[in-house]
């Protein structure tokens, strides 16, 4: 009996020694759950990062669009092989891309801080130039990425990275990556400088002259000082290498040939030295808004040969100076609006001819005296010749667009810009000699006036149709014209990549017409 008490005493605390064992497995009580919660402090759309006091918003589009006659969505059917107008030229060109944008905000008792991002993937048509061989046959000149071999493709008569159909190709592009703090911008955002609708007064397409537009942004150092009433005023340092320099340019090295095809020499730009220096004053009201902005743009040479012992042109400032205008409320319909923006530049052309319209011209078209007629022009920052300082290339431009909403679908905005460049005595010289009858090119045979200066003018339409939020359908009809200042004939040695033959050409003003057709969801 007494052995069976004991058994029985022993078992029963086991028993609990287990149960409390199986007792310490069991699952806690879980906290909680912290759901997001809205944050109302900057506007629809952001959230408090769970457990901080960081509010976040994500945003972005969806855009697929189709661009006939150019090869380039952005740009005119301008260059190689486009402005050639020929069976290497594109009728179309498609493009796809996804744009995602990160922007997030925290309370601080200095302000605001406040980060933001902005990437997109695209996929665009390519195209194919003359391979310059003399076989013939054609390159392909669409943005692959790199193949298997760690080579750009570069094709003849072979499909394209035959062994996945490219899938990993497409480029990716990072627009905006900036940090604001205290009245500081730091990062890549839109230039102080710019317009608020940067290259689009009213307009899809991006290639229009009369004004700066940094639309994927640049590098900058930026204090912004807010007077109240709607009156701020920036001071910017800003990178000048990626989209400011239009070319410090050797005319030492110019050929007929090269300035056909849009080049009137050797660029011999050198190391950055300094950044664009950049002031703007903007005064936003309801009626609309006015800014002032001015730049100072240095351009600094390498040197006049391929060594250091052939020697360089002293430095020499470039500037810019540009006025715009935005009227709302006008009498014309809800919405309706009038941008307008005028720009002058010694020294500085990225500010007029911006870096998505570009200064070069090589344009091809027919002619009733000669094989085919050609229009080229081009606009850099300076120029001068071996052993001589730098000039700087002139220029003035304006760009602008009224935009009339017929109801809460539909608007159609009509727009237009025009700029022009001007050379000084040291290119006039150089390449068209005294009077215009000597130099590079004007003492050529067939000849007869030979002036570097040239123009570009614009006009376009565009409608849209928004059917539901944020989802929009667009077409975009541009006219481009270039007035350049050449006439005669020339006789011109061809070129492999644009497929134009040794023969005489017509010296002659060139016309572009592109059509944009675009869907965009934004979200």
């Amino acid at each position: 009996m007494k052995l069976t008490k004991t058994l029985l005493l022993g078992s029963a605390a086991g028993l609990m020694a287990a149960s409390g064992a199986f007792a310490a497995d069991l699952p806690v009580k879980a906290k909680a759950v912290e759901y997001v919660k809205i944050c109302s402090l900057y506007g629809a759309g952001f959230y408090y990062i769970p457990g901080t006091d960081t509010c976040i918003k994500l945003g972005g589009y969806l855009r697929a669009e189709v661009a006939f006659n150019t090869n380039s969505l952005y740009g005119i059917s301008n260059g190689s092989p486009a402005g050639a107008h020929n069976r290497l030229s594109n009728t179309y060109s498609m493009r796809a891309r996804e744009d995602l944008n990160i922007d997030t905000r925290t309370a601080t008792e200095y302000g605001v801080v406040r980060t933001f991002f902005d990437g997109v993937f695209t996929w665009t048509t390519g195209g194919y130039q003359g391979s310059g061989s003399a076989t013939g046959g054609t390159v392909y000149t669409g943005n692959l990425g790199l193949n298997t071999s760690g080579a750009t493709p570069a094709l003849v008569g072979s499909s394209i990275n035959g062994t996945d159909g490219n899938t990993s190709g497409g480029s990716l592009g990072v627009y905006y990556a900036f940090i604001q703090f205290a009245g500081f911008t730091m990062g890549k955002a839109v230039s102080q400088f710019d317009a608020p609708w940067t290259n689009y007064p009213g307009n899809n397409i991006d290639s229009l002259v009369g004004g700066s537009g940094t639309v994927t942004g640049v590098n900058q150092f930026t204090y912004t000082a807010d007077f109240g009433q709607g009156v701020t005023a920036s001071f910017s340092a800003e990178d000048a290498t990626a989209y400011y320099q239009a070319g410090n340019v050797n005319l030492t090295g110019a050929t007929a040939g090269s300035m056909i095809g849009g080049s009137y020499g050797t660029n011999a730009i050198g190391g950055s030295r300094s950044p664009n220096l950049v002031g703007m004053v903007r005064v936003d009201q309801a009626w609309g808004m006015f800014q002032a902005s001015v730049a100072a743009h240095d351009n600094h040479v390498a040197y006049y040969g391929a060594t250091e012992a052939t020697g360089h042109p002293d430095d020499k400032w470039g500037w810019a100076v540009q006025l715009a205008l935005s009227i709302k409320n006008i009498p014309t319909g809800a919405g309706d609006v009038i941008n307008i923006q005028g720009v002058y530049t010694d020294g500085a052309t990225r500010y007029n001819f911006q870096n998505l319209a570009g200064s070069s011209y090589s344009m091809f078209g027919s002619s009733g005296v000669a094989y085919q007629s050609v229009g080229f022009a081009y606009a850099p920052d300076t120029v001068f010749v071996t052993g001589g300082q730098q000039e700087t290339v002139k220029t003035w431009g304006f760009r602008g667009a009224y935009t009339h909403n017929w109801d809460a679908y539909w608007n159609t905005a009509l727009y237009g810009a025009y700029a022009q460049a001007q050379y000084g005595s040291t290119a006039k010289t150089a390449l068209c000699g005294a009077g215009g009858a000597g130099g590079v090119f004007g003492g050529l045979a067939g000849v007869t006036g030979c002036n570097p200066d040239f123009a570009v003018g614009q006009i376009g339409v565009i409608t849209r149709w928004t059917p539901v939020k944020n989802l929009t359908f667009s077409g975009d009809l541009n006219w481009t014209r270039l007035d350049q200042k050449y006439s005669g004939t020339v006789g011109y040695a061809g070129a492999g990549t644009t497929a134009k033959p040794a023969a005489l050409y017509e010296l002659k003003d060139q016309d572009s017409i592109t059509l944009l057709l675009r869907a965009q969801r934004n979200w």
